[in-house]
């Protein structure tokens, strides 16, 4: 297994009633990018969550520990725990 470090930006608006709903996930290149892109988001989003995880791709397994690089708004578990 090749594991390696994968940065990804997660984005929420309005679901149904109070629920969050998940835009698709955002893959960036470096930390500072992941975290730049939810810098900017976060004023036209209700939430947006960037971090880095240790994955294996190839096989799909990503690491349950994530690495969290930038946090605003409205988030749902886990990521809305401190």
């Amino acid at each position: 297994m090749a594991r390696e470090t994968v940065y990804i930006l997660q984005c929420y608006v309005a679901g149904r009633g109070k629920a969050l709903k998940a835009e698709p996930q955002v893959g960036c290149q470096s930390a500072e990018e992941a975290r730049r892109k939810a810098e900017r988001l976060a004023p036209l989003r209700l939430g947006v969550v960037a971090f880095a995880a240790s994955a294996d791709v190839e096989v799909g397994d990503y690491d349950e520990n994530p690495q969290i690089l930038f946090r605003s708004g409205q988030l749902p578990p886990p990521w809305n725990d401190e």
